[in-house]
């Protein structure tokens, strides 16, 4: 059997129900990449970056970066990409001449690119619950569709946020796009929700979850149940592993 040459990977943590190392994989035998893996780095912490992922640096092809260090392992690259830095959070880096290290967002791509095929123009108002790596590419996106968004938080802090608490049936109303970039409601937790007021949904309300497993979460199932539209966060995935594969690739 040819010994491997290229690897790439995932960084995360409890990442073993991982979208990317089934899709790339795949894809990897599809194009008769045989000399290609892809593998899961679980870090218990951003800290053991170097030891675990840095010391192989020679064989390592891309990597992909996964809740919760889109955000902290930002010191440990050598160059940012300009979406990437405006965004705040990275979730794949391109391997350079001499192992410098890149930082790109690939999530806003995909998530753009998901969110059209389901958005109506009347929704110009969205909700994002939560506030971690992926709400920022959230937010970078609904800012160039021109859609106003407020952040909803355990822990609000600052102007543009509020908290669950503060949900009402006008807030509610008023904002019918609303996304879900928590990790509330996934897998194994599947009677885990969001903690909004779910009563005043409406068929012109669009629930999108960036959760993918289960395909259809509570918080989607809820939505369903009003008559909203609903999409689940794979085929954002997918975009996106499509345009982490180019970056790495250019």
């Amino acid at each position: 059997m040819s010994q491997i040459k290229k690897k790439f990977g995932l960084l995360g943590k409890q990442i073993s129900y991982s979208f990317s190392r089934k899709y790339f994989n795949e894809k990897f035998k599809v194009m008769d990449l045989i000399q290609y893996e892809y593998v899961n780095y679980d870090l218990s912490s951003i800290e053991e970056f170097p030891e675990k992922v840095l010391t192989d640096i020679e064989n390592i092809g891309g990597l992909n970066v996964t809740i919760p260090y889109k955000e902290s392992i930002m010191p440990y690259l050598d160059e940012i990409d300009e979406q990437a830095a405006q965004i705040g959070a990275v979730n794949t880096i391109k391997i350079l001449e001499g192992n410098k290290l890149k930082g790109y967002n690939s999530d806003a791509y995909g998530f753009e690119k998901s969110l059209r095929s389901g958005w109506k123009k009347h929704q110009k108002k969205a909700l994002i619950l939560g506030t971690g790596g992926a709400s920022k590419a959230v937010a970078f996106v609904l800012d160039a569709m021109k859609i106003e968004y407020l952040f909803v938080s355990r822990k609000p802090s600052g102007s543009g946020m509020i908290s669950y608490e503060a949900l009402n049936k006008n807030i509610i109303r008023e904002h019918q796009l609303i996304i879900n970039c928590s990790p509330v409601g996934t897998f194994p937790h599947l009677d885990e929700k969001p903690d909004i007021p779910y009563e005043f949904i409406t068929d012109r309300h669009f629930l999108y979850d960036l959760i993918y497993n289960p395909e259809k979460t509570s918080f989607l199932k809820m939505g369903e149940g009003k008559g909203a539209t609903i999409m689940n966060g794979r085929s954002m995935l997918e975009f996106q592993a499509e345009r982490a594969w180019m970056i790495w690739n250019s």
